[in-house]
């Protein structure tokens, strides 16, 4: 797997579990919790020292799972995290060092700078994604808004104080790639064995960061004259606006009818997400497939509406940004 492949697996999946495991025996039931939670990916830290032998568990078990190594300081335990199938290095600070050596062996590292210089430094050795830490007590968001002006093709994992409430309002940033965060991999948690627990955590996080909801619904009609009078129905009936003719409208911003030509037997249905991408990739590990000739994008190549192949009781469906 390329470096930019791994990114933009990082980058879908949105949310990083920073795990600490003190028993190696526990990687494989945590990778299960993550993987059933909606989150295929882990930064085990070499904060303990059967760091190694943990992410050797994990990837043998789970080999589609995005592994990587965090809090790592020095060469060997590059070394050390590669060799045991970790595909990607965090660290806390940067090291001149330790980067240039993850260059040269050609490994992804996303190392940890909390100001404008450690923009720079990253910037002057080739590379384009930082992590921010701590977070938080950094400035948080409005910190990395204020530095990263300057500095166009950065993007920031921030990782250090990110919790469900102020989780979103980093994702909503086009800077951030994703955040890195433990609050769902609890050490209490893995330490009492509640890996149900873990799995449950994960899914409110997954959940919390698609925040689905419906935009609305469209109704197809048999001709233009049908299309027409229902939208003029519509919007008396509920004292709404509407905004069409014969090949179709909106009443207000909840209904949409259509004409015969619209998508499904009888319409379609779409669902409003904080981000089409994101959704995609958990939809898609689901077993939902997308018609691209119905996926429309950003400027900046993110998905701005994409509709299921599939239909259900006779409705398309579509995601939409919100």
């Amino acid at each position: 797997m390329d470096k930019n492949t791994i990114l933009q697996s990082i980058y879908q999946i949105g949310i990083v579990p920073v795990v600490k495991l003190n028993k190696a025996e526990d990687a494989v039931p945590l990778g299960q919790a993550l993987m059933k939670g909606g989150l295929p990916c882990a930064e085990v830290t070499f904060r303990t020292a059967c760091a190694r032998e943990a992410i050797a568990a994990m990837a043998k078990a789970f080999p589609d799972m995005l592994i990587g190594a965090g809090t790592v300081l020095t060469t060997e335990q590059v070394d050390e995290a590669v060799a045991a199938g970790a595909k990607f290095i965090v660290s806390p600070g940067f090291n001149p060092k330790v980067v240039q050596y993850c260059l040269d062996k050609n490994v992804l590292i996303i190392p940890g700078i909390n100001n404008p210089s450690g923009i720079e430094q990253a910037l002057e050795m080739g590379l384009d994604t930082v992590k921010f830490f701590p977070a938080e007590q950094s400035g948080g968001l409005e910190m990395i808004k204020a530095m990263s002006a300057p500095y166009g093709k950065m993007k920031f994992m921030p990782t250090g104080g990110i919790n469900p409430k102020n989780m979103l309002s980093y994702l909503a940033n086009p800077k951030i790639l994703a955040c890195g965060g433990s609050w769902m991999v609890n050490g209490d948690l893995i330490e009492a064995g509640r890996f149900d627990e873990i799995e449950k955590l994960c899914r409110e996080a997954v959940s919390l960061m698609l925040g689905f909801g419906i935009r609305h619904t469209a109704i197809n009609c048999g001709s233009g004259e049908e299309t027409l009078q229902l939208l003029k129905t519509l919007g008396a009936i509920f004292n709404l606006p509407i905004d069409g003719d014969a090949t179709g409208g909106m009443v207000g911003d909840i209904i949409e009818v259509l004409g015969p030509d619209g998508r499904g037997k009888y319409g379609h249905i779409a669902i409003a997400t904080n981000s089409v991408d994101r959704a995609v990739y958990q939809l898609s590990r689901q077993g939902i497939t997308f018609d691209e000739s119905g996926t429309y994008y950003f400027p900046d190549g993110r998905r701005r509406v994409s509709y299921f192949n599939e239909t259900f009781g006779g409705f398309a469906f579509h995601l939409i940004q919100k």
